[in-house]
């Protein structure tokens, strides 16, 4: 292990930041630490830096523990959201400055910062004043200026947050293929989710000073380990429900209907629909009709539809369409279900019935259902 994060706790006041946070990265590693403000994840930077002395654990750097060594001496650079470039220095100045302390020669500094202003697309920007730069300019400059040293670790606090979304969405492309090039061990700090997905190779989402889940984007997008995870991801579709044994087999009653519980156990339970995974279900067919009564109107695990794409008996909800907002390429629709809101995206060409009538979608219960107990999915 390069990198290893053990078992840190730091409080401020009443305020618990840090609590039993650990983990561990390898070489060429990069790190996405996601959450909302306030969770601790700049606390976690600044112990990691040697700028925060936590009450307990410890940080150690391949299997040696950091602990009595000073931060200028850790070898790390810390990258902030404003930057920090000198504003009376220019390019070439701000990105050489750290090395005028580590003893190279002029020769090395010139030939080093060409090579990091070449590296982030400025070449040719040496003596241009900082001031003059666009953000997305002044980023660069600050991100050469980070690397120049060859540090073994690059973390980064929110390092795109005041610049607009098309430029942040540009330059967290950029930097992930500098960062990948270079093979550079990173922690990336942020409370934007699309910039952690995009950058990381694993993401680790605190909460309140814990870390609630480690895992790859994919994995913390398509199984999130908890309720909070869950509405972090903005995944609000979430019916309160019981998990009751029925001929046999374990199913949760929901307002929306009935489902097949999987793990769960007997007792309550919060279902989350993922709303990306969704199908306009057509009960208009003559083959359908009959399936519908009063009772089975609400929703039901299996009434013997088939999926109109894939052919797989699939979970049915009705409602009533309450709204439609047109996204561009794609589309949210509102239902109501028994009082409940239920959110759900398609794309834009999708067939829809007006507001304000009956609507119908499908979906495979072992894809878009998650069955959380105790906060926990199961």
């Amino acid at each position: 292990m390069t990198l290893t994060v053990s078992n840190l706790h730091k409080t401020f006041g009443a305020r618990r930041a840090l609590n039993d946070v650990s983990f561990s990265m390898e070489d060429g590693d990069i790190f996405a630490v996601l959450g909302p403000s306030g969770c601790g994840k700049s606390t976690l930077l600044g112990v990691i830096a040697g700028l925060i002395e936590p009450e307990q654990g410890d940080v150690f750097w391949d299997q040696q523990s950091l602990r009595s060594v000073p931060p200028h001496r850790r070898d790390f650079s810390l990258m902030f959201q404003d930057f920090a470039l000198f504003p009376h220095m220019n390019v070439y100045e701000n990105v050489a400055f750290g090395l005028k302390f580590d003893g190279m020669s002029q020769e090395e500094i010139s030939a080093r910062v060409s090579e990091m202003l070449d590296l982030v697309d400025l070449e040719g920007f040496e003596k241009r004043d900082v001031n003059t730069l666009s953000g997305g300019e002044q980023q660069r400059v600050a991100l050469a200026r980070s690397l120049a040293p060859r540090p073994r670790l690059l973390m980064l606090d929110e390092p795109l947050g005041s610049l607009d979304r098309t430029l942040r969405d540009r330059l967290n492309l950029d930097l992930r293929r500098i960062l990948r090039k270079i093979h550079q061990t990173a922690i990336y700090v942020t409370h934007d989710l699309e910039e952690a997905f995009t950058i990381a190779d694993r993401v680790v989402v605190m909460n309140a000073g814990k870390i609630e889940q480690i895992g790859p984007p994919e994995e913390i997008y398509h199984r999130p380990s908890s309720l909070f995870v869950a509405r972090f991801l903005g995944l609000e579709n979430l019916l309160a429900g019981q998990v009751v044994e029925h001929d046999g087999q374990k199913v949760v009653e929901t307002p929306a209907g009935t489902f097949p519980a999987g793990d769960a156990v007997l007792g309550p339970a919060s279902v989350l629909i993922r709303p990306d995974l969704v199908q306009i279900v057509n009960v208009d067919r003559e083959d359908q009709k009959d399936i519908w009564s009063e009772d089975q109107a609400r929703g039901s695990g299996e009434l013997g539809i088939s999926s109109p794409i894939t052919g797989e008996r699939i979970s049915v909800i009705h409602g009533i369409l309450q709204e439609v907002t047109f996204r561009g390429s794609t589309c949210l629709i509102v239902i109501t279900v028994e009082e409940n809101q239920l959110v759900f995206e398609f794309l834009s060409n999708v067939t829809l019935p007006e507001e304000g009538e009956q609507i119908w979608v499908g979906f495979d219960p072992q894809e878009a259902l998650q069955i959380f107990q105790n906060g926990e999915i199961r």
